[in-house]
């Protein structure tokens, strides 16, 4: 049986968020709403539960979650070096839509998979995931499906298709409604993935759209400059360091054509310190349960 919880009722968004904040200390998964698509969260700074997410999904390390972030001042804390097109960037469609692949502080310790070297981040424009990150800290989330389904706008799709593979689901209604789907499948609200690893500080290079998503290139380039974009049949790619390039593709991402043709994956649809601020045994105190609902992998 799939429990989950419906956030528009107060004692169960309460249950909910003390279960959620419980289940991403002690490891396990966590499905949470985001102005998007629903993501299935992790603890970002735990190797294992970075791979459950990935076997829940059905996915390899050479795709890993990018991490949602819940503020702008993290992208510092995680980000080797932010060019200033990408703060433009952030500050425009932050919280929102948009979703920025970087280079890695190296100094992390973490292992989101096989990324060399780079994290996607986004801080999502919702309460909920936003009041989650807030007390978790950053968080490694991927679309709330399996690999290759089509990515879930409620907390019942993305139940259905991931099951007791979760351990908490907090339902914040519809994802998505407040997007144009201008993606790249009918009916698709996912992020809009830019890629500035091939940026420079000095302002050379070119940012790519290796996925469209909700934020359109044109609002991009009214931003940064359409001069500043490269080319969208992809010609002229940015050359990265080390063969890091986005990206790998399923419901929530896309792959980009890379210089050399090693790949850094994303997918979102996403530290200071600790990412845990909550002690993962605190106990829950009792509220009316939650919706009750069959999880249909058990019927």
């Amino acid at each position: 049986m799939t429990l989950i919880h419906d956030c528009s009722v107060e004692s169960e968004l309460l249950a909910g968020m003390r279960l959620a904040r419980r289940a991403i200390g002690s490891g396990e998964l966590v499905v949470i709403p985001t102005d998007t698509v629903y993501g299935v969260a992790a603890d970002a700074f735990s190797a294992a539960a970075v791979q459950r997410l990935l076997d829940a999904k059905g996915r390899e390390r050479t795709s890993p979650p990018p991490v949602l972030v819940p503020g702008i001042p993290t992208l510092d804390a995680l980000a080797a070096e932010v060019p200033e097109a990408v703060r433009s960037l952030v500050a425009e469609f932050w919280p929102g839509g948009l979703t920025v692949i970087l280079r890695a502080q190296p100094s992390l310790h973490w292992d989101l998979g096989e990324t060399r070297g780079t994290v996607a981040l986004r801080m999502p424009d919702h309460r909920i995931a936003l009041e989650l990150l807030s007390e978790t800290g950053p968080l490694a989330v991927s679309s709330a499906n399996l690999s290759g389904m089509p990515s879930a706008t409620t907390a019942d799709e993305a139940a259905d298709m991931l099951g007791d593979r979760v351990s908490v689901y907090l339902d914040g209604g519809a994802a998505g409604t407040g997007y144009e789907a201008i993606g790249e499948r009918p009916g698709d609200t996912s992020s809009t993935i830019v890629d500035a690893t091939g940026l420079a500080a000095d302002g050379t290079g070119v940012l790519r759209i290796v996925r469209a998503g909700v934020v359109s290139r044109e609002r991009i380039a009214e931003v940064v400059g359409e001069e500043l974009l490269a080319p969208v049949d992809g010609a002229a790619p940015a050359e990265v360091a080390d063969g890091a390039d986005g990206a790998d593709a399923d419901a929530e991402s896309a792959t980009a054509d890379a210089e050399p043709t090693a790949e850094a994956s994303v997918d979102a649809d996403d530290p200071a310190a600790s990412v845990d601020t909550d002690d993962p045994a605190a106990s829950v105190d009792a509220v009316p349960a939650p919706t009750e609902r069959t999880d249909p992998a058990a019927s």
